[in-house]
């Protein structure tokens, strides 16, 4: 009897020991979890919010599920002129917007929403990120940076047809950040508005027509209110947009951990660029099964447009040199970088 006794307290000790170290190693488990929340103001069903979804879906995957990574698409966390300053101030940990809704605030980096005459959405995003290489623009320092990229060229999409500068004049032109000074050098009057707010604004009249790249015409429904495209292709801009993390919440996260998020926003960089362009492609079919007409302007013509916009480039660097930012040499890495990459 004594030795079942042993036994029996040998198993016993060695059943308590067991829950000692195991329930503790479950609880730190479940510690290591972090939650996190992400907005983006594209819809839901926008390809770029589909993307985004996507991203957060390879963290959870890659970090085997020690990062989960709640998604907030149409805007329905934080708004998209305020998702900046609320990543910022810890409201949303993650967020996707564009760096126009926040004017002023980056003034470096306002270059790459010159109306430098880009190409492609591919381009453009290649170019932001070389320039964030390059330049590591201090006014980017209260975020960790984790995706740059820059739609196709933006174009003019009206109600009414525009065939010439003259045809311009006068009209209400939605148009965010530097493009609201474009519209202005064109002749056209700027409408403030972000992305969301555009279609009502073109389907009431509010505004006449819009400035963005092809995509919109699907992506934003804009096919449906607006019935002509002007393809100003030496005077097209471009938007740049951030996915960005709060400080604190990125400088809290395991090394290991941080290594995931960088490589894979490394790879969903490339993946952007190429969406951008893939659906500027969609964007153009959806217009044309709506009947909106594009209006391809004569080389001769497409340079007026270049030249009233040329002010801006030079107005860039000069504002930006008198803050102290090399505002000269910004604009040059810029144009020397479309031009090497066609």
């Amino acid at each position: 009897m004594k030795k079942s006794f042993t036994v029996k307290l040998f198993l016993f000790i060695l059943a308590v020991s067991f829950c000692l170290t195991a329930f503790p190693a479950i609880s730190s488990a479940q510690q290591k979890a972090i939650s996190l929340n992400y907005s983006n103001f594209f819809p839901a069903m926008h390809k770029n919010s589909i993307l985004a979804d996507q991203w957060c879906k390879e963290i959870e995957k890659r970090t085997q599920g020690k990062v989960k990574v709640a998604y907030f698409p149409g805007g329905t966390l934080t708004p998209a002129a305020q998702t900046y300053d609320n990543v910022v101030k810890g409201i949303a940990d993650i967020g996707f917007s564009v760096f126009a809704y926040t004017r002023g605030k980056f003034p470096l980096l306002e270059v790459i929403d010159l109306p430098l005459g880009y190409s492609s959405g591919k381009q453009a995003t290649n170019l932001i990120n070389a320039f964030y290489a390059k330049y590591k623009p201090k006014e980017l320092d209260d975020v960790k940076i984790l995706i740059l990229s820059a739609h196709g060229p933006g174009i003019m999409h009206t109600k009414k047809p525009v065939n010439k500068l003259e045809d311009l004049k006068g009209m209400k032109i939605r148009a965010t950040g530097l493009a609201a000074k474009i519209v202005g050098n064109l002749g056209g009057a700027p409408v403030g508005a972000t992305m969301p707010e555009t279609y009502d604004a073109l389907r009431t009249g509010v505004v006449d027509g819009s400035m963005a790249p092809y995509e919109a015409l699907k992506g934003w429904k804009w096919g449906e209110v607006v019935k002509f495209t002007t393809e100003n292709y030496g005077s097209s801009y471009t938007s740049s947009m951030f996915v960005i993390m709060n400080k604190a919440k990125w400088n809290s996260l395991p090394p290991d951990v941080q290594k995931i998020f960088d490589d894979v926003s490394k790879e969903w960089t490339v993946k952007q660029g190429a969406l951008w362009d893939e659906i500027d492609k969609e964007g153009l079919e959806f217009a044309k099964s709506k009947g909106v007409k594009a209006i391809h302007l004569s080389k001769e013509e497409d340079a007026r447009w270049a030249a009233k916009v040329r002010p801006l480039l030079d107005e860039y660097a000069k504002n930006v040199k008198a803050k102290g930012l090399p505002g000269d040499e910004a604009l040059k890495f810029c144009l020397d970088y479309l031009k090497a990459n066609k």
